[in-house]
């Protein structure tokens, strides 16, 4: 969700997908930014493991608990930084069997390491904590706790944090570019109620204070914004994809309901698989948990709150009608489990890797089912929703993911790139090739681009630079001059050239615009007799006076 599109803030946020906890249009940061966004000395260690430990009081909207971390120094350690919300108390944090002196500074922690950690060394602290974490008040748009009760009166508790941050509710190293290896997940909830997490499920324990510790394990690298709770009256029931388990968990009133929606989990692994490779996570499964928010891509663990309808809560988010043949939250949600969960940008700036590639994957999808032309229609349907006010990329290293456009634009940009290639199995082969590389890797935008500029002759970077560098698109001028229709590219990014599919009288063919003017061979009579394929390529088109 990475929800998560173009802030023309209310207008589009009524229409857009899930957005995550958007933080765009910064411009100013503060040392509270920094000591998020930005990898300091405190930081140097990776983090191994996880064991979260956690009760949720839900009539006092309280949860209490620990955090052990495993990490390897990369660097001698004397001072580790480890975040947790300012809001949220620290109880104590025990390294090596002793309590640890620490001070806080804005929604980080600053622990004092006696002795310190030597590099290379191997170590772990235990860091107690408690307090009410942020409620949030239009999750998955404002990250928070959500407390909620079903229709039967039931607690339905549910937590999403992306780019607000997993810091919210537990202590870890908040930061996109370090996960830990695995994470073991405890949950007590009261008796009567279930917790689903990440992974899978190891059992269940019964306390002696009227809980129930519901543990999960997770065998894979892991976002922290992905590790959840979700606590509710929830029914269980399963199917499988080949060597995949499909667990779904739902409210009973709901179970037949989901039991045909999500039928369409099959139609899209099939294609995914395909498209982009053996889903990232079989060791974890794949679950669908319904939430009472409309959706997240926590891994292993979907949060569905789609309310069984189609498209996305029974809209068209391309205003074509070909939203309104699929599920929005599970083709949109599943497909960040490949980009987003198993391919992860190193720092959020870069979030366009997530949400234009997932974006891209509902339209892949809907060609899988319905073929390429509908998949043109949907892409160009959901330009509508495109801004093209602020660059895609944000700031390094202080917390900014840039532009919400990194949603429609990123996937148009990908589907322009596939037109540039020209060859559909060149494309197919180099984006599976690119989802199985980097499989479970932390990587920039920087390795994405050379990825696909790799697989053609064409140099793709001025491509690059001008769709996520620069706010507008390139515009395609035309102009008659003496007879003769010339054409060029106007663009920000010096020395421009971008080739782009034309059709006249009928014949299709491709032109090699750069930004010095240029013949049409073909005679015609004005350029309005030279139409753009703008289904396949997303640009501005200009046609200018004559003098």
């Amino acid at each position: 969700m990475r929800f998560f599109t173009s802030i023309i803030f209310v207008l589009i946020l009524a229409a857009t997908p899930l957005q995550g906890q958007v933080l765009t249009n910064k411009s100013q940061f503060t040392e509270a930014d920094t000591l998020r966004g930005s990898l300091r000395a405190e930081r140097e260690y990776n983090v191994l493991k996880y064991n979260l430990q956690v009760k949720v009081v839900p009539e006092e909207k309280f949860i209490s608990g620990y955090n052990g971390i495993s990490f390897k120094a990369e660097e001698d350690l004397p001072v580790m930084q480890v975040d947790l919300f300012r809001n949220m108390r620290v109880d104590s944090i025990i390294f090596r069997g002793k309590r640890m002196d620490f001070k806080r500074r804005h929604n980080a922690v600053f622990i004092d390491l006696v002795p310190q950690v030597e590099k290379n060394a191997i170590d772990s602290v235990l860091f107690y904590y408690s307090g009410n974490p942020i409620v949030a008040k239009n999750a998955p748009w404002d990250g928070g706790f959500v407390f909620e009760k079903d229709q039967q009166g039931n607690p339905w508790i549910a937590v999403a944090v992306q780019g607000t941050g997993a810091s919210l509710w537990y202590p870890n190293k908040d930061h996109q570019s370090d996960e830990p290896e695995e994470a073991l997940i405890g949950i007590a909830v009261p008796n009567d109620l279930m917790n689903v997490s990440n992974g899978r499920f190891l059992g269940k324990e019964i306390l002696d204070d009227g809980y129930t510790r519901w543990n999960w394990k997770v065998n894979n690298p892991i976002n922290n914004y992905n590790i959840v709770v979700n606590i509710g009256n929830y029914v269980h029931f399963k199917d499988r994809f080949r060597h995949l388990d499909l667990d779904y968990y739902v409210l009973p009133y709901n179970l037949e309901k989901a039991k045909k929606q999500f039928e369409e989990v099959k139609f899209m692994m099939n294609c995914f698989y395909e498209k982009f490779g053996a889903y990232p996570f079989e060791e974890d499964g794949f679950k669908l948990v319904e939430t009472p928010y409309l959706g997240m891509e926590h891994q292993s663990a979907v949060a569905y709150g789609n309310q069984y309808q189609m498209g996305y809560l029974g809209r068209d988010l391309s205003g074509t009608g070909v939203g309104l043949k699929w599920d929005f939250i599970i083709i949109h949600e599943s497909g960040h489990e490949w980009f987003g969960n198993s391919i992860t940008a190193k720092d959020i700036a870069d979030m366009w890797i997530h949400e234009g590639f997932t974006t891209y994957s509902e339209a892949v999808y809907i060609e899988c089912r319905w073929g390429k032309q509908e998949a043109l229609n949907y892409l160009k349907g959901i330009r509508n929703n495109i801004a093209n006010s602020t660059k895609i990329i944000g700031t390094y290293g202080v917390n900014s993911e840039g532009s919400g456009d990194m949603y429609y634009k990123g996937a148009n940009l990908l589907n322009t790139i596939r037109s540039i290639y020209n060859d559909d199995d060149l494309w197919w082969k180099t984006l599976k090739d690119y989802t199985e590389a980097n499989r479970h890797k932390i990587i920039t935008t920087q390795t994405t681009e050379d990825f696909f500029n790799a697989a053609i002759k064409y140099d793709l970077q001025p491509v690059f630079d001008q769709y996520l560098r620069h706010a507008a698109l390139p515009e395609l001028q035309f102009k008659q001059e003496k007879g003769s229709i010339l054409y060029k590219w106007k663009a920000d990014v010096e020395g421009f050239d971008m080739p782009v599919d034309v059709t006249i009288e009928g014949k299709e063919l491709r032109l090699y615009p750069t930004e010095k003017w240029q013949k049409l061979e073909q005679q015609v009579n004005s350029p309005e007799a030279v139409q753009v394929q703008e289904d396949e390529f997303y640009i501005k088109r200009q046609n200018l006076k004559q003098a």
